[in-house]
């Protein structure tokens, strides 16, 4: 690869993470063979799938585990105990966890709304974070995570995965070093079978479940049966529907290989309930077409996303998949399934594999909070992907073209759209600051 464009290639996909931190006095330096202390908040659904991780990894002891699910946290101390040998701590509090200097990082697998809002907390209290996709809520959480995270020089992973599989890194790399020309328009699609969530009325909550907690900083509202564990994500003051669900990977990497590292200044869409007959507020059918200010080349790029989240049909022999439209050819790449380059007439002239990789990405954040380097999926990263679910899910709920200046996050000439970037809050000690 020429030297000129491996820069390129590096600074797309880490944001310079070779730069170091340079981590305050306060920090606790840990040694190369030293565990580092951690604290899981929301170990089921997906946080399960870490914490069967962590267990796993000798590089880490596990203090805490940390639900407002009494069940939930009751479930993880047991799987922590049996695996490492020796009970974590249960709380329901995550402050508890921020509080307790011992701490070196915590893995933030809660839902949406809880996600910026605990991350900002830790880094405040000086710890690294691991924080599931997508990264923010909103679109100005987003940018509020990125300036905690730099304030204390901490580390901040987000949880798309599929950025520490090392096919993909082939993948991207010959597509940022012009192996199918310049890479113009790039096309990522959600498509797969969702259950209806049904409808329900508001009711009072399981005694095992702290929900005042739960809704967090969020606007009150009472407990609905279909409201959690994992529906939240279908409810506009929890989630951010299945785009910033499952679609934001491929919406990552769509961005990635287009070689964008900036917002897009024009966003169209249409889409909506389709489908479903039930109390799901986010779209099951979804189709957002994002476009880029010109470079310093000239050149307009686009990005495009589709979703129908009632079609178990696969596109080009893909679920969930990504295909980049270069000047001298194309490239068809599965989240799960690997890629495929063609050239001129369909001309197959190389594959390779892929597919997510926890533990990979876990080992990046950990091989980070020890060196000093920014991961992978560094917050600055994440906040750019997320912010195109957001970005998208406005254009959405407003039906309207949407322009969008990207240096200010702010859309350009239309308050009722730019309403969206943020969120309304109660009054609530993990409302972040700034907002």
């Amino acid at each position: 690869m020429k030297q000129s464009n491996r820069r390129k290639f590096i600074t797309h996909s880490t944001l310079a993470a070779g730069a170091a931190l340079t981590l305050p006095r306060a920090a606790r330096a840990i040694g190369e063979n030293e565990k580092i202390t951690v604290g899981i908040i929301g170990p089921g659904g997906m946080g399960s799938a870490h914490l069967g991780a962590l267990c796993g990894n000798k590089a880490v002891n596990i203090a805490y585990v940390c639900d407002v699910d009494e069940r939930r946290a009751t479930k993880a101390r047991a799987t922590a105990e049996k695996e490492k040998g020796q009970a974590p701590k249960v709380v329901g509090d995550m402050r508890r966890i921020f509080d307790d200097k011992s701490v070196d990082a915590v893995w933030i697998a809660t839902p949406d709304h809880w996600h910026a809002p605990a991350t900002i907390l830790a880094c405040d209290a000086g710890k690294h974070v691991y924080v599931e996709k997508p990264a923010s809520h909103n679109l100005r959480e987003g940018r509020l995570m990125v300036e905690a995270a730099r304030r204390n020089k901490r580390v901040v992973q987000v949880g798309t995965q599929t950025r520490s599989s090392a096919g993909i890194h082939e993948a991207m790399e010959l597509l940022l070093d012009g192996a199918i020309g310049e890479v113009l328009v790039a096309k990522a699609w959600n498509s797969q079978r969702r259950g209806s969530i049904g409808k329900s009325k508001p009711g009072k909550p399981p005694t095992h479940l702290d929900f005042d907690t739960w809704l967090g900083p969020a606007p009150k509202v009472a407990f609905r049966p279909n409201m959690l564990h994992s529906i939240w994500r279908w409810w506009h003051d929890f989630g951010t529907g299945d785009m910033g669900n499952d679609g934001v990977h491929d919406i990552d990497l769509a961005r990635w290989g287009l070689g964008v590292d900036t917002h897009p200044s024009k966003i169209c869409a249409m889409g909506g309930k389709y489908y479903y007959d039930d109390d799901m507020q986010w779209p099951d059918t979804q189709n957002c077409l994002f476009e880029y200010a010109p470079d310093k080349g000239g050149r307009v790029k686009q990005l495009i996303f589709e979703m129908r989240i009632w079609s178990p049909y696969k596109q080009q022999g893909k679920e969930n998949g990504n295909v980049f439209y270069g000047t001298n050819g194309m490239m068809v790449l599965g989240k799960k399934e690997g890629w495929k380059l063609y050239r001129e007439r369909n001309q197959l002239v190389k594959e390779g594999g892929g597919g997510p990789d926890l533990g990979g990405h876990h080992r990046d954040f950990i091989d980070c909070i020890r060196n000093g380097k920014r991961p992978r999926a560094d917050i600055e990263i994440g906040h750019l992907s997320s912010s195109l679910c957001h970005l998208g899910n406005i254009a959405i709920r407003t039906g309207e073209m949407l322009h969008f200046d990207p240096a200010k996050e702010r859309m350009v000439d239309n308050a009722k759209a730019d309403k969206l970037v943020r969120r309304e809050y109660r009054e609530h000690w993990g409302t972040p600051k700034g907002v």
